[in-house]
């Protein structure tokens, strides 16, 4: 990441996972790693927090239909299967994701309680069989450039129901130099150690995403960005409701 000001803007370097050249072993390998990572920082803890939310608003008797973009690994949904597991909720759940490897997540352990759909497609193509009542993503805007977020913005705005939830880095110079040496020392994967920091100068800050946000014609008080530590920003929309 070249320049003092590095991490005023968006870096869009590439990242070693995105090379379609990578095969199956390579990619499971880099994906229990980022599993790990994404355990050890409690990753879903905001995504928890926004379903929550959205069981609450959810009609009496439906079955919450949750469509999870970018899952990679799955361990997000397999989290969220174990936490409406506890309450007794159900879930209809699909992940889809553009790897032809991403299938690797459904081979992975544990178990689910509620069956997973999982989707190799491209987002932009894909056409549910049912409208979501929410979108998710973790990790996933980052890989997009502006133009792709803010088409994918449109996108969940125009197939989710009840609401979306994003959920991605923030920008900045500490985590970006945390990761770099927390990684290696760990010995993660060598995409880890790689796309770890590559990613954090991808990501956004508040300005990035208010921008964003208009850009895809919503207006301020139609979505509500918070930060999470450790240097997350979470984007909430709710349909037909001001954003809180």
């Amino acid at each position: 990441m070249p320049g003092s000001g590095r991490f005023s803007r968006r870096v869009l370097l590439p990242e070693l996972m995105d090379d379609p050249s990578c095969g199956p072993d390579e990619f499971r390998r880099c994906l229990v790693d980022l599993a790990t990572v994404n355990r050890l920082t409690q990753a879903t803890r905001p995504t928890l927090a926004f379903l929550r939310r959205a069981v609450r608003r959810l009609p009496a008797g439906e079955t919450l239909r949750i469509l999870d973009v970018g899952g990679g690994y799955g361990d997000a949904l397999r989290e969220i299967d174990r936490w409406a597991a506890r309450r007794g909720i159900a879930l209809d759940m699909t992940s889809v994701d553009l790897s032809p490897w991403a299938r690797i997540a459904g081979e992975a352990e544990p178990a689910t309680r509620q069956p997973i759909r999982w989707v190799t497609a491209d987002i932009f193509d894909y056409r549910p069989e049912q409208p979501p009542h929410v979108v998710l993503s973790s990790l996933f805007t980052h890989h997009l450039d502006d133009a792709g977020v803010v088409r994918f913005l449109a996108w969940m705005d125009g197939h989710a129901t009840l609401g979306w939830f994003v959920s991605d880095l923030q920008r900045h110079w500490l985590p970006y130099h945390g990761f770099r040496l927390w990684s290696r020392a760990a010995g993660w994967h060598r995409f880890v150690q790689h796309d770890g920091p590559v990613s954090f100068g991808r990501a956004f800050t508040r300005a990035d995403w208010r921008r964003l946000l208009a850009e895809a014609g919503l207006p301020d008080q139609a979505a509500r960005v918070a930060w999470w530590m450790p240097f997350r920003l979470c984007v909430t929309r709710w349909k037909g409701a001001a954003a809180s």
